[in-house]
């Protein structure tokens, strides 16, 4: 073996570190917009808080908001509403998990663990019917609290699915007063 067979592979093993370098520059260069379309987009990011003024929801109402591009149930239950959802027994509840988002995974789905306050006259829960993610009715059903049409789920009024194909209850979103008229979800 002579001295130039050795610097001409040298000169080889340049190109060829040269040319998958130049082909992980290129693919890497390729791939980074299809990856970076996956991130949320700026619209989504700044709802991923908002403020609620719920100064003018009267008991027995309720308003719906948009958050996170889903419709979020703000209700402001009379105390007929929260004598019934606290007489429910857990046992007949299908899904007897809270799906709150504000406590811990397997708490039970108890009215005081899914309402926002500890009088219970705020219940703050995403308006998305578990089954197939259709937007619920409320004030309607069989149990006096939400209906989805679409396939027949009743919830009563705590968000408790009581009967109908969804298998959960309405989900619990994280959500807080910030002062005496105002939720914060997120």
């Amino acid at each position: 073996m002579s001295h130039a067979d050795d610097h001409q592979g040298t000169r080889r093993d340049f190109l060829y570190y040269a040319t998958a370098g130049a082909g992980v520059v290129v693919t890497g260069a390729a791939v980074w917009p299809l990856v970076n379309q996956m991130n949320p987009s700026a619209d989504v990011l700044a709802l991923a808080s908002i403020r609620v003024d719920v100064s003018a929801v009267a008991p027995g109402t309720q308003i719906t908001v948009l958050w996170q591009g889903k419709p979020v149930f703000i209700r402001s239950r009379s105390e007929e509403e929260i004598a019934e959802a606290r007489a429910v027994d857990l046992s007949d509840l299908p899904d007897q998990s809270a799906e709150n988002a504000n406590l811990p995974d397997g708490t039970p789905a108890t009215d005081e663990n899914r309402a926002l306050t500890e009088d219970g006259v705020w219940l703050v829960q995403m308006g998305v019917c578990t089954h197939l993610g259709c937007v619920p009715l409320g004030d309607a059903g069989d149990f006096g609290g939400w209906f989805c049409p679409c396939h027949g789920s009743h919830y009563d009024t705590s968000g408790r699915i009581r009967r109908g194909p969804a298998p959960k209850n309405l989900p619990v979103p994280v959500a807080s007063f910030v002062d005496e008229t105002t939720i914060q979800l997120g």
